[in-house]
């Protein structure tokens, strides 16, 4: 009879239950379930792979707190990010992301980057997230009328990077709240001067 092998990621990952950052590793296909096995994971790179989404046993990484996943092929924020406590660094950039849905809201990181995708739109409940204090969202389709005003007043975002989108950033010192918004830039700025 005749058996076929696994792949020797998965070996890889049943005898790797201690790591603790994986910084290079090649996908191509789908991620591999025994890698949401590795509870005391820290650090992991995934950029330039053929990713469109996480397992749904993603969110067991509990002490993930820094996840790059640039350069794959997802087309939205991943719902497993949001039950992850000590993320705090996220790369979703160069990927294929067309919107930031409600379920950003949960995301505990500090960092998110989103540059480069094709965004045109972005929940309200970015706003919600207790920690993000950085929001990347450079080069993509965005217009004025579809960033949302709370991410400038009502948000613990320091620094919005937007250039690169469907509208002037002059335009952005108009909104309602960015006066609130330059109040947390500068205090920032400020602490690391």
């Amino acid at each position: 009879m005749y058996r076929k092998k696994k792949p020797q990621t998965h070996k890889f990952f049943k005898t790797s239950c201690q790591l603790s950052c994986i910084t290079s590793f090649t996908i191509t296909s789908a991620l591999p379930e025994e890698l949401c096995k590795l509870k005391k994971l820290e650090t992991l790179h995934l950029n330039g792979n053929h990713l469109r989404q996480l397992p749904a046993a993603f969110g067991q990484l509990s002490a993930l707190k820094t996840l790059s996943l640039s350069g794959n092929q997802l087309r939205t924020v991943p719902t497993q990010l949001g039950g992850l406590c000590h993320l705090d660094v996220v790369d979703l950039s160069r990927n294929q992301i067309q919107n930031v849905p409600d379920t950003v809201g949960e995301l505990q990181a500090i960092e998110l980057n989103l540059n480069q995708n094709q965004i045109s739109q972005i929940s309200v409940q970015i706003s919600h997230c207790p920690r993000l204090k950085v929001l990347r969202l450079e080069e993509n389709c965005l217009e004025l009328s579809m960033l949302p005003q709370s991410i400038l007043s009502d948000s613990q975002i320091s620094l919005l990077a937007v250039e690169g989108n469907l509208f002037e950033i002059k335009k952005l010192r108009e909104l309602e709240g960015y006066d609130k918004y330059m109040e947390r830039f500068t205090a920032t700025k400020k602490k690391f001067a």
